[in-house]
């Protein structure tokens, strides 16, 4: 975008960027050249180097990486507790990618309007948890956004997503059905993108959205992507997956190894933790997982 027109252009199949092999050469966020030809045609010729971006392993089997943004400030992860189960698995891969790539993570938690007692008390355990590591979190109902006070000190939901925003670039991701479609909308104070139910046999959420897309706030964008079932972790070294949990990183120290891989090696202190209740088992799991990926380019 230029002056605020749009420009529609195409790019050559065989368009590849330099050391990544991806799904997607171009990604949401990327800044790029175009080129007029005679025809009046437009093509992207060069991709700007990028300042970071979000990457996981693509479901295609046949490719190696799919980019869900780049050029961004941060990513708002869209967590529910139920009316579709967010996995700590998918959490935690999603937030070591996030300190991998050095971008800034905040957890929103949606749909309390659903919650049980009992659920809500889990949610209060995760905000817990992953603010004692040092992650921001937020608890909302996005189709309550506009009147749901939700902390003690009277913030409305609305104005305190607002202010997260504000004069940044934010990738929007989740499972699909976790309501970030319905948190876009909101946002805008109308339907700018559909929105679906949960599947009544699974609880689980459908497609709304099949392609990412920036949506241009007063002082600020959202980068909304379709829902992902699982998040699949790319070029991970089996060394430096603690360094990406940040607990896990700080407590690394006094390892009595410089290489300890927290598994089975004597003078663990990531092991002693974890018996003392300092590190959570749902972490050091989730570590565990990626940690497979590194041995058996599995991903979940």
């Amino acid at each position: 975008m230029d002056g605020g027109s749009v420009v529609e252009c195409h790019i050559k199949g065989n368009f590849r960027i330099r050391g990544i092999r991806s799904t997607n050469p171009v990604a949401v966020g990327d800044f790029v050249e175009v080129q007029t030809l005679l025809d009046g045609t437009n093509w992207i010729i060069e991709i700007e180097e990028r300042s970071n971006y979000i990457i996981r392993r693509s479901t295609n089997l046949s490719k190696e990486s799919h980019i869900l943004a780049a050029n961004i400030d941060q990513v708002a992860l869209i967590v529910t507790i139920n009316h579709p189960v967010t996995s700590t698995t998918f959490i935690d891969r999603f937030l070591a990618t996030c300190e991998a790539y050095r971008v800034r993570a905040l957890l929103i938690f949606n749909k309390i309007d659903l919650l049980t007692e009992d659920e809500l008390a889990q949610l209060a355990e995760l905000r817990a948890l992953y603010e004692s590591i040092g992650y921001e979190t937020l608890a909302i109902s996005a189709k309550n956004l506009n009147s749901e006070a939700i902390n003690a000190k009277g913030s409305n939901a609305r104005s305190a997503v607002n202010t997260l925003l504000q004069g940044k670039v934010t990738l929007l991701s989740g499972n699909s059905g976790v309501g970030k479609s319905t948190l876009l909308n909101a946002l805008f104070g109308r339907e700018i993108t559909r929105t679906g139910k949960i599947s009544d046999a699974h609880d689980k959420g459908m497609h709304t959205t099949t392609f990412s897309e920036m949506y241009f706030l007063d002082n600020g964008a959202i980068i909304d992507t379709p829902g992902i079932k699982g998040f699949g972790t790319i070029d991970f070294e089996r060394e430096e997956v603690g360094h990406f949990f940040p607990e896990i990183f700080k407590v690394s120290r006094d390892c009595r190894f410089g290489n300890c891989t927290h598994t089975n090696e004597p003078g663990c202190a990531v092991q002693e933790a974890i018996i003392k209740g300092s590190i959570a088992i749902s972490r050091y799991e989730s570590y565990l997982s990626i940690l497979g990926d590194c041995s058996e380019s599995k991903y979940r």
